[in-house]
C-alpha cells in the first residue's frame, strides 16, 4: 500500500474518531468527570486515534510541524500502558485544546489526498 493510500485510510479513521469524541463529550466537562463510561469511550478513541496518527507518513507529518506528533503518541502510550498514571484532567485538556487543531489538519489533508 502506498503512503498516500495508507494516509487516507488513517486520516479517515482519525476524522471518525474526532467526530465520536465530539459526540461523547458534548455533555461538557462536568459530565466527562462524572461519567466513567464517557471517560472510557473517549480515552479509548484518543488511544486509537493517537496510534493512527503515529502511523501517518513522515512527509505528511512534516507538512504540519506545529502538530505535536510526538506528544500525541506519548499520550497513546500512557493511555494504553500507564493507566494508573493517567490524569483525567490531561485528557479533558486534550479534548478542549489539542483536538480542534488536529481536526483542521486532518480535514486539510483529506482534501489534499481526496480532491
Amino acid at each position: 500500500m502506498k503512503d498516500s493510500e495508507r494516509d487516507l485510510d488513517l486520516l479517515s479513521y482519525i476524522e471518525e474518531s474526532l467526530a465520536l469524541i465530539e459526540q461523547y463529550s458534548q455533555g461538557g466537562r462536568e459530565v466527562f468527570f462524572r461519567e466513567q463510561i464517557i471517560q472510557d469511550a473517549i480515552l479509548r478513541r484518543l488511544e486509537t486515534l493517537a496510534d493512527a496518527a503515529h502511523r501517518l507518513s513522515q512527509p505528511l507529518k512534516q507538512r504540519h510541524p506545529t502538530v505535536p506528533w510526538r506528544e500525541i503518541y506519548g499520550f497513546r502510550n500512557v493511555a494504553a500502558h500507564g493507566y494508573l498514571e493517567l490524569r483525567i484532567e490531561v485528557a479533558w485538556e486534550t479534548i478542549e485544546t489539542g483536538l480542534p487543531g488536529l481536526k483542521l489538519v486532518v480535514a486539510e489533508e483529506l482534501r489534499r489526498l481526496n480532491p
